[in-house]
């Protein structure tokens, strides 16, 4: 891996994945941008086409690390009378929308002639498959959508970008500000350790695994 492209760099998991690349052998360069350090709002089209049009490639790796829990100001639903218009359409966008567009932008910087990794932090929540417990609809729903943007996108790079693998990451439950409110009785594991398990994954990461959705251990996640 020569060069690495981190956004969100200044969350959690984000900051962590950013240090722990930064020193690893082989790794040229690591680039982390935020909205808090660089203006990069993955809301807003214009900005992250500005941002990262301002960059040069190639990255063999980019990873987006934003996203929000709660939408809108309002916490994770836990019955459907709490549903709201406003928090719905709040994760997706940040959520779903977010890293959709930051691929789009991204693309002209992935190579095409080695492999590279495009990966977004996603969630076990999202899974339709995995869903025992109900609850949380915002956030679920927008990270299903996320999952089906990567799937969908990953059968379009196959064709222009042959050794690329666009992936979908769970992280697991990460002691940060983001999950400080929710943990519960979840394990969580700190920042480092997160990050650590997730560039793991990565490097375990084939082509033959592209538009996958793969959890903090490798393991698949149903959709």
């Amino acid at each position: 891996m020569e060069r690495a492209l981190i956004i969100g760099a200044s969350g959690g998991i984000g900051a962590a994945m950013g240090a722990a690349l930064a020193e690893r052998p082989g790794v040229g360069a690591v680039v982390g941008l935020s909205r808090s350090g660089d203006g990069l709002d993955v809301t807003d089209e214009a900005s992250v086409e500005r941002v990262l049009g301002a960059l040069e490639g190639p990255f063999d790796l980019v990873v987006v690390a934003t996203g929000a829990l709660q939408g809108a100001g309002h916490p994770p639903e836990k019955a459907l009378r709490e549903v709201s218009p406003a928090a719905l359409a709040d994760q997706v966008a940040v959520n779903a929308i977010g890293p959709m567009i930051v691929l789009k932008h991204a693309v002209r910087l992935l190579p095409r002639d080695r492999r590279s990794v495009f990966a977004a932090l996603s969630a076990r929540v999202g899974s339709i498959g995995d869903n025992r417990l109900g609850g949380w609809y915002a956030y679920r729903m927008a990270k299903a959508a996320l999952n089906q943007g990567l799937h969908s996108a990953a059968i379009e790079l196959g064709r222009s970008h042959k050794h690329a693998i666009c992936v979908a990451l769970h992280p697991g439950t990460v002691e940060t500000p983001f999950t400080a409110a929710y943990a519960g009785r979840h394990k969580t594991v700190p920042p480092a350790e997160a990050a650590a398990n997730l560039i793991r994954v990565i490097d375990g990461l084939t082509p033959a695994d592209t538009g996958g959705f793969f959890d903090w251990a490798g393991e698949r996640v149903p959709w």
